[in-house]
């Protein structure tokens, strides 16, 4: 599914260059479920932004189900974005003013799908939310948040979910009721790479890539190097 062949990302800061992300290779396939771990500044949060298609590699080859993502001009990979991506973020990102419904509802609406509030309510529904779709995310709790934010991320089944810390704002009894949720969405086949500081969540992934300045030091599935 995904396929990463040198990839680096070098940002200029005045005359100063910072390499983010250094050469660096993997793949993916689909159904699996990938932690990527390591300190501030490893390159994590980079290399999630490259392969959400939020930014562009410096240099190197991303492919996701076949297509050259550093190919794409802006509009094709807004489009990427929206139908074969999901988002998961530590914040949450709902738009306060509305509903849980009407948040669960966004990507179909920029994607001009038929039905939308009709799936996006079986959505909720899958994540145990549907009696709290009119609530506006100021009257739920930070758990609901995070599964009202898991339900838009999968309204337009996504080929991929990347999730960023999704357990981070949250207390450890909540954090797991949430892992227990992508670990049922991961045996249902959905891809799920994660972002994570807390070892105890990343021990649940099938696979765990561990990053330190801007290169992969550890890539582990049950003790065999993966592909």
């Amino acid at each position: 599914m995904i396929e990463v062949e040198s990839l680096s990302k070098v940002y200029h800061m005045g005359e100063q260059k910072v390499n983010a992300l250094n050469e660096v290779e993997f793949c993916i396939a689909k159904g699996e479920f990938v932690a990527i771990m390591g300190p501030s500044g490893s390159g994590k949060s980079t290399l999630m932004n490259l392969l959400g298609c939020l930014d562009l590699p410096s240099s190197g080859n991303y492919r996701l189900e076949g297509m050259d993502i550093q190919n794409l001009n802006p509009n094709q990979l807004a489009e990427v974005r929206n139908r074969r991506i999901g988002f998961v973020f530590q914040n949450f990102n709902l738009l306060p003013r509305i509903s849980a419904l009407e948040n669960t509802e966004l990507p179909l609406i920029y994607g001009r799908v038929p039905k939308a509030t009709e799936i996006a309510l079986q959505a909720l529904e899958r994540v145990g939310l549907a009696q709290r779709a009119n609530h506006r995310p100021t009257e739920l709790s930070g758990g609901e948040r995070q599964r009202v934010s898991i339900a838009r991320a999968l309204v337009n089944r996504p080929a991929i979910i990347l999730a960023d810390e999704p357990t981070g704002n949250l207390d450890s009894i909540t954090g797991r009721e949430i892992m227990k949720l992508f670990l049922e969405l991961n045996q249902e086949g959905v891809t799920l790479i994660l972002v994570t500081h807390e070892k105890d969540v990343a021990q649940q992934a099938s696979r765990i890539i561990q990053m330190r300045d801007g290169k992969i030091i550890s890539d582990k599935l049950n003790g065999v190097q993966p592909c």
